[in-house]
């Protein structure tokens, strides 16, 4: 395979070589001190998680975004929701700054397993590593999932995947080959394996914000789910939550957060005090501020496709339907993040802004484990966990009216296997629950769904079928023209 000499971007500002970037490679990953500690190579791995997000790309890509019909303002979403490349690096909320924050986490985890080599691998920092290898596993995931096609067993030795960076990046230039997906879900596995049994969830001061025992499962629950390795989704979830149930976990749309307003809701989604956020990342973007007013979202035939009671198997409406706040569709949102505006100087009319991010919950654990259920058969198991999650989403549940079973999802699918129909079951509350935050797209991509967007004229409509090339996000340009290749367009 060529070997190709490409900019990835680590820990510059830019792809471009520059002498702000050669100077800043003479310095330390966290520009302070040398990492000498078992306590400074901890501080550095909050760097290890990526401070961008893939929420408004991988929505408005996903059949959960619909065209609200709005005009002559700027639409920063329209690109993926046309499935047009996007080619700006430094905008929030784009592919090109996920992918360059993912790279700039894994530098950190990098720099952090160095150092932490070169202190002879010592029990002190042992739950260091182990974050470092979780948290490299998770962004090599993530970037693999979007800019790569999905595992495939048939397919996966040849299909191109992402860099795999496991050494610390000293040098601007380096030489990298994308590799393929099968290489990439192999060294995924190993950082996953060896360092999930290394992680204490108490050497963490806010254990939401890092990699704990929770989390690492949940993810492995994700990871195994796309491998197709069910028993290990199965055994995984299992262990989440040892010593309580899932049940205890999931959010409660149903009593507390039922009676919630709209900035309490927004207030509580994303707090570490939510007994379902396993993972929470704050990231550099504007979704909380404007994800309900992109023209892209959840349209008047979004909210009537996915929200309405006769289209979902229970035949009720969920919770979460009573909490779409907005006169019209233009504002449609679930208040589910807060903005959090840093200015650059005190008295500055200007800043950056930040979302926190639900990388992880107990719902998706929940789901990952009723799906891997369902492939191996164990449908009762499938059903069981179908009724816990809607024991938290139907308001006045009635343990035996509202009890989940088999015939309500083959009279809602009558076409399908009950097999089929269950794992259509679990996919239509998936997005219901996930509204706003991207990972329907998940779902899409890893089960070859077909998807089309239509104007709100009607008048044009834009097909995604299963093989089409442009479900796997363009590589950034910047990174192409350093001569990674190109997904195929």
């Amino acid at each position: 395979m060529k070997k190709n000499k490409i900019f990835i971007y680590i820990a510059c500002s830019s792809l471009l070589l520059s002498s702000s970037c050669k100077k800043f490679l003479e310095h330390q990953p966290d520009d302070r001190t040398e990492l000498n500690s078992s306590v400074k190579v901890a501080e550095l791995l909050a760097n290890a998680y990526p401070h961008g997000n893939y929420l408004a790309f991988a929505e408005a890509m996903s059949d959960n975004a619909g065209d609200k019909g709005t005009t002559g303002r700027d639409l920063p979403n329209s690109s993926p929701w046309n499935y047009i490349d996007q080619i700006d690096a430094t905008s929030e909320d784009t592919p090109p700054f996920y992918w360059n924050s993912c790279y700039k986490a894994i530098a950190a985890a990098n720099y952090a397993l160095e150092a932490i080599d070169k202190a002879g691998n010592t029990a002190e920092y042992s739950a260091s590593r182990g974050e470092a290898l979780v948290a490299r596993a998770y962004v090599h995931f993530m970037l693999v999932t979007f800019f790569a096609k999905a595992y495939d067993p048939a397919t996966a030795e040849s299909d191109p995947g992402i860099p795999y960076v496991t050494l610390p990046q000293k040098i601007v230039e380096g030489n990298y080959i994308r590799g393929t997906v099968a290489g990439v879900y192999a060294n995924i596995e190993k950082d996953l394996l060896e360092g999930l049994p290394l992680i204490k969830n108490n050497s963490y001061r806010v254990p939401k914000y890092h990699f704990t025992t929770q989390a690492a499962h949940a993810f492995a629950t994700r990871f195994y789910l796309f491998k197709k390795d069910y028993q290990k989704v199965i055994d995984h979830a299992n262990a989440v939550f040892p010593g309580t149930t899932i049940a205890d976990n999931l959010r409660a749309w149903n009593t507390t957060y039922n009676v919630l307003g709209y900035y309490e809701l927004q207030a509580l989604y994303t707090n570490s005090t939510e007994p379902s956020n396993l993972l929470l990342q704050e990231a550099n973007s504007y979704w909380g501020r404007n994800y309900a007013g992109y023209n892209f979202g959840l349209s008047s035939g979004v909210r009537a496709t996915v929200f309405n009671a006769g289209n979902n198997p229970t035949g009720k409406a969920l919770a979460m339907t009573t909490k779409i706040f907005g006169g019209n569709e233009t504002v449609y949102n679930i208040p589910k993040f807060r903005e959090h505006f840093v200015k650059q100087t005190i008295s500055a009319n200007f800043g950056d802004a930040y979302n926190m991010v639900p990388l992880l919950t107990a719902e998706e654990v929940l789901f990952n484990r009723a799906e891997a259920n369902t492939m191996l058969g164990n449908n009762s198991q499938a059903i069981a966990d179908l009724d816990i999650y809607l024991s938290k989403r139907i308001v006045g549940y009635s343990a035996t009216a509202d009890k989940f079973t088999e015939t309500k999802a083959t009279s809602f699918f009558p076409t399908l296997t009950v097999k089929d129909a269950l794992v259509g079951t679990i996919l239509n509350f998936k997005r219901q629950e996930y509204m706003h935050e991207g990972l329907r797209w998940l779902d899409i991509v890893r089960l070859k769904i077909p998807i089309s967007h239509v104007s709100a004229n009607g008048q044009t409509t834009i097909s995604l079928g299963v093989n089409d090339p442009k479900r796997l996000i363009q590589i950034p340009q910047d990174a192409i023209a350093a001569g990674l290749t190109a997904n195929p367009r």
